[in-house]
């Protein structure tokens, strides 16, 4: 089982079930994720029920060079941002389009990149590129009620779990990682796993 670092007060439970074997019912023990020869994969549980948008990536693995990538989007539409939450590797190039019929001015102050867009309007794009690790909190200056997240690690081994809770980390080659957890609203969580066929790996926050 994967060990954990965390000092924070508890918070709630953060689990990935075994989509890949027998999975355990939920709420009675921890959850699981179970490694295979193509990576991870699991769905996110917390309180027993399907988790999304929650980021987990292995470090060790270095990014590998974003030529040749497919785009990676970070869209407005009805004045939102879609995804909620993005996670890419350090030096990953984000466009961001404004697929709505009004003005937008996308920002980000605090920590990890920090930019302004100024204003666009529909059918127009900008990109930025995500040169160093960090999360990201994204805002539109017009819409205050417009906010995402973009999580870039220094690894090419990430992935953020999806509207029914199911995540997958595809390449996880066998060995042992550390690895890092983030969901909106909660702090990082850290420890270490080995990756192997049918291993189960747990990770939660306590």
């Amino acid at each position: 089982m994967g060990t954990l670092d965390v000092s924070r007060r508890a918070a709630a439970r953060f689990c990935l079930l075994s989509i890949l074997g027998l999975a355990s019912i939920a709420g009675a023990r921890p959850a699981v994720v179970r490694g295979s020869d193509d990576g991870l994969a699991g769905v996110v549980r917390v309180k027993g029920r399907p988790q999304r948008d929650v980021v987990v990536w292995l470090e060790g693995v270095t990014a590998a060079a974003p030529t040749g990538r497919r785009k990676i989007v970070l869209d407005q539409r009805n004045l939102q941002f879609s995804p909620r939450v993005l996670a890419v590797s350090v030096g990953t190039q984000v466009e961001m389009p404004n697929s709505d019929r009004v003005f937008h001015n996308v920002f980000s102050f605090h920590d990890g990149k920090r930019f302004d867009l100024g204003l666009y309007p529909v059918g127009t794009a900008k990109v930025v590129t995500f040169d160093k690790p960090g999360l990201s909190r994204i805002f539109c200056n017009i819409h205050p009620t417009m906010a995402a997240y973009v999580m870039a690690v220094d690894s090419s081994l990430v992935g953020v779990s999806d509207a029914d809770g199911k995540l997958e980390i595809a390449g996880a080659r066998p060995g042992r990682y550390e690895y890092h957890a983030w969901r909106p609203g909660a702090e990082i969580i850290s420890g270490s796993l080995t990756v192997s066929a049918g291993r189960e790996i747990e990770v939660a926050w306590p």
